[in-house]
């Protein structure tokens, strides 16, 4: 009994043994986002960036020779669920950098959690400024800020719209709330009052009473700051109520979701919204996005954006050396440029991009958007 007790464990010590063997030839990268929830079309951009990135690194035999695993984290772009995940990233999967998360309000907590471990996080659409201004050096980023993008949204209402008056709504979440305060900040900052300030509750689909005080507000354009869900139910039921002023949002709603949640092209059809240069249209992505769509995969939204987030991690820890320390990662980010799918990309000491490029897109009458020409 002795030694078939013995046997067995030594049995069970090469079963563990063996998979941490293979360990050793891969870099496991999580993907952390809404892979279920309201705003699961987010997390499915996200999945297939990243997956079409490590398969092209790995056929061209991955980092340092060493092949990309991802690992699938979803948060649900809930704050709990996100440090949740944060935890058994570092914990139980061992990863060496995370892609993501998506929504600032899970980015938060769950890279400080990433930073006590020393693991690089580059978050792909999260804008709020206070994701990179809490000092923590594993902390970047492969998007623009919520105050880059409010000057131009600002910018546009004042100029191009022409609005005098306006609605400023949000969805009460440290996104919508913070990319609200400062299209408004702006946008008075060029004369605009904005006369009416309130929000939404994530998941609510009764905003009668709201859309009632827009109403009786008489503003000349309605800006949202929050997702997809929530900004497509409020533009059907203002334009239920008979309110034809322009209606503005942001990158939130960067996916033909909207036009879902909206009910319809009638609805989501002439609103405007903020976004960095279409990537799709650049050199750097045009074989990219032929693959995708001949996959028949989505390659809009913030799809190249994690497609460019594993880009960078790879190029980091090849660029080091091998190197799995989140602060030496960001390091040579910070003192290096990179080609990627969105062209070349650099960042500064704080994480954040060094050239963001926001401008502003207008959806279509077939569920499309479009970039906007730049005002003469």
């Amino acid at each position: 009994m002795k030694t078939q007790f013995k046997l067995a464990c030594i049995s069970a010590l090469l079963a563990t043994a063996l998979p941490l063997a293979g360990h050793a030839d891969t870099v496991r990268i999580g993907v952390a986002g809404p892979f279920t929830g309201a705003n699961a079309a987010f997390g499915d951009q996200l999945w297939i960036g990243a997956t079409e990135a490590a398969n092209a690194i790995n056929e061209k035999g991955g980092i340092n020779g060493d092949t990309i695993e991802l690992v699938k984290a979803d948060d649900a772009c809930e704050p709990k669920q996100a440090v949740a995940v944060a935890n058994r990233l570092v914990d139980q999967d061992e990863v060496v950098a995370v892609v993501g998360h998506f929504c600032s309000s899970s980015t938060i907590p769950a890279s400080e959690i990433y930073d006590e471990a020393d693991i690089l996080s580059m978050a792909t659409g999260s804008t709020n400024p206070e994701v990179t201004e809490r000092g923590l050096p594993t902390v970047t980023r492969i998007c623009g800020r919520d105050d880059q993008q409010a000057a131009v949204i600002g910018k546009f209402i004042a100029e191009e719209v022409g609005a005098k008056r306006i609605a400023v709504i949000h969805d009460k979440d440290t996104y919508g709330r913070g990319v609200a305060d400062a299209t408004r900040e702006e946008a008075e900052k060029l004369g605009v009052e904005t006369v009416l300030y309130d929000g939404v509750t994530r998941g609510e689909r009764d905003y009668n009473a709201l859309v009632t005080k827009i109403k009786g507000a008489n503003v000349d354009a309605v800006f949202f700051g929050g997702l997809y869900a929530e900004a497509g139910t409020l533009v059907r039921q203002v334009r239920e109520q008979g309110i034809e002023v322009p209606y503005v949002s942001v990158d939130g709603i960067v996916d033909p979701a909207f036009v879902t949640a909206a009910g319809g092209n009638q609805y989501a059809s002439g609103v405007y919204m903020g976004f960095p240069a279409d990537p799709r249209n650049m050199d750097s992505s045009k074989d990219i996005v032929a693959k995708l769509d001949s996959e028949g995969k989505k390659s809009d939204g913030f799809t190249l954006y994690a497609y460019a987030g594993v880009q960078a991690v790879a190029a980091a820890i090849e660029g080091t050396d091998g190197s799995t320390s989140g602060t030496d990662l960001a390091e040579w980010l910070s003192e290096n440029t990179i080609e990627t799918v969105l062209g070349e990309k650099g960042w500064d000491e704080k994480g954040d991009l060094r050239t963001p490029d926001y401008t502003m897109y207008q959806w279509d009458d077939e569920g499309g958007y479009a970039e906007l020409a730049p005002a003469q």
